[in-house]
């Protein structure tokens, strides 16, 4: 059989998560300290992505999303003037203030979760004042249930429900996590996507369970129904993939499924 071609374009975002000023690995949503392969420094960390040619980051305050902390906000900061990257910011932002302060750090989007579902209303006002180009909506999923602050408290609300009444407001792209398989490399939920992303029509990032290649390849069979891009945590930071294969792979949109 024919190896099968996709000439399409899939956008890898390397994860950054932070906790007490320090990069952690997130396992089904719990931070936990980094292996120590790498610095434990997320400025260090956004540096050594964008010399592997990371094209965006993504960027997680655990301390922000838990308990409405500020304090690794001068991270935040430090980490988006080191790199000349696009960098997306999530953790915590329950306040139009907040996200007001995270945009007028050099955040290119601000990541929103919880606000979604309790707040909504706020939501409106980011995209009435920002724009959709600078807001996206992270759903946490666990067994088809929206999980909120700080993916501590189940919510009433299911996916497909909460990412329709969000189109209605003008939101344009989710960050959809199966946090029963973030950080545990078991490969993304395909078919939670492909659901959410036939049902809503929105653009979609993967996120959760990402081990390597072969994730990369069924992702990008779901580029029609709106998947375009995907984070990637731990499989990247345990080295799952040769990283400048990886990114001149995506930058030049061609990968080749053998069978």
């Amino acid at each position: 059989m024919p190896s099968k071609v996709f000439q399409t374009q899939l956008l890898v975002i390397p994860s950054i998560d932070i906790k007490d000023e320090k990069l952690v690995r997130i396992v089904q949503g719990i931070p936990k300290v980094a292996s120590g392969i790498y610095p434990d420094d997320p400025v260090e960390m956004a540096k050594i992505w964008r010399a592997e040619n990371a094209k965006c980051l993504h960027v997680v305050d655990f301390d922000g999303a838990w308990y409405g902390s500020n304090k690794n906000l001068h991270i935040i900061e430090k980490l988006i003037d080191a790199v000349v990257i696009p960098v997306q910011v999530g953790g915590g932002l329950r306040t139009i203030e907040k996200i007001r302060t995270v945009l007028s750090l050099g955040a290119s989007r601000v990541v929103l979760g919880t606000l979604a579902v309790t707040n909504p209303e706020i939501v409106k006002q980011a995209l009435d004042e920002f724009g959709p180009d600078k807001i996206i909506i992270s759903m946490d999923i666990i067994k088809n249930a929206v999980i909120i602050k700080g993916r501590k408290e189940t919510s009433a609300l299911n996916p497909i429900s909460l990412g329709l009444n969000l189109k209605e407001i003008g939101v344009q792209r989710l960050i959809v996590t199966d946090v029963e398989r973030n950080g545990l490399m078991l490969g993304p939920n395909i078919e939670l996507l492909k659901l959410i992303g036939e049902k809503t029509g929105l653009k979609i990032t993967a996120s959760g369970g990402m081990s390597g290649y072969k994730d990369l390849i069924s992702l990008l069979e779901l580029t029609s129904i709106g998947v375009d891009s995907v984070i990637i945590g731990r499989a990247l930071y345990e080295n799952q993939f040769p990283c400048q294969e990886l990114w001149r792979i995506a930058e030049c949109g061609t990968l080749v499924k053998e069978g």
